[in-house]
């Protein structure tokens, strides 16, 4: 990791700031609550009215985070100056698809030398930019930015189930300081300096996820499941290694952590599309009935384009992207996957290290 040549301030008296989380869907209501319990002042910004006039009320979210009490600590408001003023760290918790549009109508009022926390999982469509990609174009190069992810469903971990994940960041202070900040004794952070890994591994798991549950939808079983996380995995080594990933860090808890949990189970809102998909619901009907975004949906149509462009071959991807935006039939899909060429595993796996 290099050093930060600006300190952030959230760094020399952390004590005295506060922390603005910008989204209150399920996560980024959990993690609020999580930073509440631990003592700190969190300030949420809630792009619904309902949702904000609820959560004063009566302290649930009952529209993400339903039946979980939370803590007196959390504040609730529309406006963006309200919810920045004083703050050190500013988490955006927002779908990937609002990622831009949110930083610019908050960069009028945001905190100078605060710390850019993403917990957003996807790429943006139009310009096949990771979330820190579309942060420092919004916001400047040297914003100070981290990014949080991991295997982590948010229900789970406002149950304080026992969870890991990693946090990342190019300047070793903030990683760290970011780790101490979220680690509790149910949640457990670890740092690394890979954002390139860790954001590509929490945007393509959701892919895979979908396909997973085309899978179980079609009523199939465990094979095709465990043959789609293990190639899932090296489509992801693939592309990470082309964007100057590390490969291990696809193998971690970002990667193959975050993989696994979405691809298995059934609190994954990308594993449950998948699922009716499988069952041979339209699209359309789908994302209509939902209350929370499936990100797999929109990021499966950037990946695939960037692979092309890039020159990356990820079969998976293009079957589910195909799937998902070109009628493609499963079981068509999955005749076509299961013909192709036949190759070396090995060879398969790191052909473009």
């Amino acid at each position: 990791m290099t050093a930060n040549p600006s300190p952030s301030p959230i760094l020399e008296s952390p004590e005295r700031r506060f922390i603005a989380v910008i989204g209150a869907g399920s996560w980024g209501t959990t993690l609020a609550q999580l930073l509440a319990e631990k003592g700190k002042d969190v300030r949420v910004w809630v792009r619904e009215p309902d949702v904000c006039e609820a959560l004063r009320r009566d302290r649930i979210n009952h529209t993400f985070l339903p039946g979980i009490r939370l803590s007196s600590r959390l504040t609730y408001t529309q406006e963006f100056p309200a919810v920045l003023d004083g703050a050190g760290v500013v988490l955006m918790a927002v779908p990937s698809h609002g990622f831009r549009q949110t930083l610019g109508d908050l960069k009028p009022h945001y905190p100078p030398g605060a710390v850019l926390l993403s917990a957003t999982k996807g790429m943006e469509i139009d310009s096949l930019l990771t979330m820190e990609g579309v942060a420092r174009e919004a916001m400047g190069a040297e914003i100070p930015y981290a990014v949080l992810a991991g295997p982590s469903f948010a229900r789970e971990v406002a149950q304080k189930q026992p969870t890991a994940v990693t946090v990342a960041s190019r300047q070793r202070e903030i990683a760290h300081f970011i780790q101490r900040l979220f680690s509790a004794p149910h949640f457990r952070v670890y740092t690394s300096h890979d954002i390139t890994g860790v954001e590509l591994g929490g945007a393509l798991k959701n892919i895979f996820a979908i396909g997973t549950g085309i899978l179980s939808g079609m009523g199939l079983g465990e094979n095709p499941r465990a043959a789609l996380i293990t190639r899932g995995l090296a489509e992801m080594v693939r592309l990470g290694a082309r964007l100057g990933a590390n490969p291990m860090t696809l193998t971690g808890l970002a990667g193959l952590g975050d993989l696994i949990l979405t691809c298995t189970g059934n609190q994954s809102r990308n594993f449950q599309v998948g699922v009716k998909l499988g069952q041979g619901v339209p699209l359309d009907q789908i994302l209509t009935g939902m209350a929370m975004v499936a990100e797999g949906v929109k990021t499966s149509r950037a990946v695939y384009q960037l692979a092309t462009r890039l020159g990356v071959e990820m079969p998976l991807v293009t079957a589910t992207y195909k799937i998902l935006h070109e009628n493609l039939a499963p079981k068509e899909a999955i005749k076509k996957l299961m013909a192709r060429e036949l190759k070396d595993e090995m060879e398969a796996m790191t052909e473009t290290w």
